[in-house]
């Protein structure tokens, strides 16, 4: 078989119609082999060429008369030597990171280890492509119709935090061939239920091909939530009907129909780390190819990683190439992928220049400038496990944060902890501690109380520990302090009164999620009372523990339900999409202050209120002049003041309502009743963990 010079550009494997140019970065590689296979289940390549042309450190060829479909793979030869930070083995089969899709998955074996098991300093002699997936060669034409992007602004957006398969793995109305699939968002019942939530962007977890680690290898266990990325530019072949490119044209049509009904789509993207694990792990892809230049190494030990992540090792994106790795794929995702945006795991890890989190840091201006990726939504896990690593509000102008403040703040309130209430009003209002130092909007804050990583809504009323034996680490794993409640007794229970208190208390979080300022994110299958038997850490469970059961009893529809309303109420009302932070201040001369804060006697929160550890009861009143003007997209809607009362205490509460005008307050949501009727005598009797809204109706 012949192979030409080929070109250094670009990198990654590309059809022009005759033939296919492979090209891969290597610093330290003395021969870079390029293996082709003609089956997926060959064990031994069918041709090996050494790629004939260096041009810097970009090793490349071309090979006509081979195009889409071809399986491919790369050895590497160079020094074996771990105490400099090289870890070349020929023995090892290893993937091409700008592979467009892979085929197969890796099967968990100790020759998949780039040294001797027996001997770590030594390099293990037994060869790793039986056991290894397939970079496969793609033709890049996908006709996108007429695709438009929803543009949702970020004010109205409300994020669906979803897996791919355990959203629609149970779903009675997806046909069957499509559960647990990317067309399976595609049906019109899993789309419908999205809609009536008012759901504007899923946020997926991760969609790159994605494999286990040597920990996991050793468990048995799968790599559920998908973060170990083998492949960077590879949509991930378990949620397609084939892994020979259908994987990719099926990802497409999802976004595709799910832009055409109105909804955007982001990805949560791992560029921190990958599977490979540390220097005991294996050897898929990037170690193999060039250690050195891909991972950050110690000082003084390059023998060893830096591990900002706690997965073994961290993505250097220090080197220029490597950076470019990261986002030549945002770009591919974006430009070719169709997706809205991305979630950054572990985001902290992009930014250290070179050991602290720079907010000016190389990335981030570059994202910014970039045509493509500034008009991204941007999203950061805003904290890594090094020095300094929390970085809540640190991220530049153009991003959102996951809250974990918020998170925290609204658990440990509706859970009756003492000494909660300035914590409480300060997320409930934005964040503006958080955001505003750096010129941000309160669309900086992406507000949860739950995600894919913790106890779910259900269980976070349902125990009071964690329950993760099924996981095989002895229920070592998963985080100890989780501010959740069992209401009296641990786990599932016949008491009737525990089960409706506990539905209060859900619908009194998700009631304060959906009416606070900020991006509101739901955890799939919350709004259906979804329930992981107390497990808070199920990343190894591919089972009907972490799918979504969507056979509603009573308490499950009713819930759904309410969900429905209260996120209603928050699109009605404009006061809770604003684009800008309160001030305090009146919004038009002589008119009342944008926000106060109410205590249950009437009067506005004076410092000893704000002390009192006791207090655990509090109004928020929003004057309609605090809406932000019109839009100039014919979304208009007719403002109102309103007066969000919480009481997370376990006594009624009875508020003294304040009278702004000529008018009457007008109930429209109370957690503890289906209610309507308005306040009697200027006062308002709200239950025990309960919410209720009430809008301002002026006489006519």
């Amino acid at each position: 078989m012949q192979i030409r010079a080929g070109r250094s550009r670009p990198l990654g494997a590309h059809w022009d119609g005759a033939g296919v140019n492979f090209a891969l970065f290597s610093a330290n590689a003395d021969v870079v082999e390029l293996c082709l296979f003609d089956a997926p289940g060959q064990s031994v390549e069918s041709a090996r060429l050494a790629l004939p042309e260096r041009s810097g450190d970009v090793w490349h060829g071309y090979v006509p008369g081979i195009g889409p479909g071809q399986l491919y793979g790369y050895r590497v030869r160079g020094p074996w030597a771990p105490e400099v930070g090289h870890r070349f083995n020929p023995h090892k089969l290893v993937m091409d990171p700008y592979a467009r899709a892979l085929s197969g998955s890796v099967r968990w074996h100790d020759s998949l280890l780039g040294h001797d098991p027996q001997i770590p300093a030594a390099p293990s002699l037994e060869d790793s492509a039986s056991r290894m997936p397939r970079s496969v060669v793609l033709d890049p034409h996908y006709d996108w119709e007429d695709d438009r992007r929803p543009n949702v602004p970020w004010h109205r957006t409300i994020l669906y935090e979803c897996h791919v398969g355990g959203l629609t793995r149970l779903h009675p109305a997806v046909p069957e061939a499509w559960r647990g699939r990317y067309l399976g968002l595609t049906c019109p019942a899993v789309i419908d239920h999205l809609k009536s939530l008012g759901v504007t962007t899923l946020s997926l977890l991760p969609v790159h091909h994605s494999e286990i680690d040597s920990h996991l290898g050793g468990l048995g266990r799968p790599n559920y939530w998908g973060y170990g990325t083998l492949g960077f530019f590879a949509p991930d072949a378990r949620f397609a009907s084939g892994d020979r490119g259908e994987q990719v044209d099926e990802f497409r049509e999802m976004v595709k129909v799910l832009h055409a009904a109105g909804l955007e789509v982001l990805i949560d993207v791992v560029y921190n780390h990958t599977p490979e694990g540390g220097p005991n792990g294996a050897t898929y892809f990037l170690r193999g190819i060039d250690n050195a230049s891909y991972y950050r190494r110690q000082q003084g030990s390059p023998a060893h990683y830096e591990d900002f992540t706690g997965c073994g090792n961290s993505l250097n994106v220090l080197e220029p190439r490597v950076l470019q790795l990261v986002l030549d794929s945002l770009r591919y995702w974006v430009g070719e992928m169709h997706v809205d945006g991305f979630r950054f795991d572990l985001a902290p890890v992009l930014a250290r220049d070179p050991s602290h989190v720079n907010a000016r840091s190389r990335f981030f201006e570059i994202v910014q400038q970039d045509p493509l990726l500034a008009g991204a939504k941007l999203v950061a896990e805003p904290w890594d496990l090094g020095m300094g690593g929390y970085f809540l509000g640190g991220f530049p102008y153009g991003w959102s944060e996951w809250n974990d403040r918020y998170r925290d703040a609204v658990r440990r309130f509706w859970r009756g902890e003492p000494g909660c209430i300035a914590e409480l009003c300060t997320r409930l209002a934005g964040s503006a501690d958080l955001f505003e130092p750096g010129r941000r909007a309160p669309h900086a804050s992406v507000n949860f109380v739950t995600c894919h990583d913790g106890f779910t809504l259900h269980d976070l009323v349902s125990y009071e520990r964690k329950h993760n034996e099924s996981n095989g680490e002895g229920n070592r794993d998963g985080r100890d302090d989780n501010a959740s409640r069992n209401w009296g007794a641990e786990g599932p229970t016949n008491s009737i009164r525990i089960r409706r208190l506990r539905e209060r208390v859900k619908r009194s979080i998700v009631a304060t999620l959906a009416l606070s300022i900020g991006v509101p994110m739901i955890a799939h299958g919350d709004e259906v009372g979804r329930t992981q038997m107390g497990n808070n850490n199920a990343y190894c469970h591919d089972d009907e523990l972490t799918w979504v059961d969507w056979d509603l009893e009573d308490d499950r529809r009713a819930f759904l339900d309410f969900a429905r309303r209260v996120l209603e109420l928050r699109r009605e009302l404009p006061v809770f999409q604003r684009r800008k932070f309160f001030r305090g201040e009146p919004a038009r001369p002589g008119g009342p202050r944008d926000l106060c804060w109410m205590h249950p006697s009437g009067v506005e929160m004076e410092m000893e209120h704000w002390n009192d550890p006791e207090l655990r009861s509090v109004g928020m009143l929003i004057d309609k002049e605090a809406a932000d003007p019109p839009e100039n997209d014919g979304h208009h809607l007719q403002a109102h003041t309103v007066l969000l009362l919480l009481n997370a205490s376990a006594r009624t509460q009875r508020f003294k309502l304040p009278g702004p005008g000529r008018g009457s307050w007008r109930v429209r949501l109370d957690t503890a009743s289906d209610s309507r009727a308005s306040e009697q005598e200027g006062r308002y009797a709200l239950a025990p963990h309960s919410l209720a809204l009430l809008s301002w109706q002026e006489e006519t």
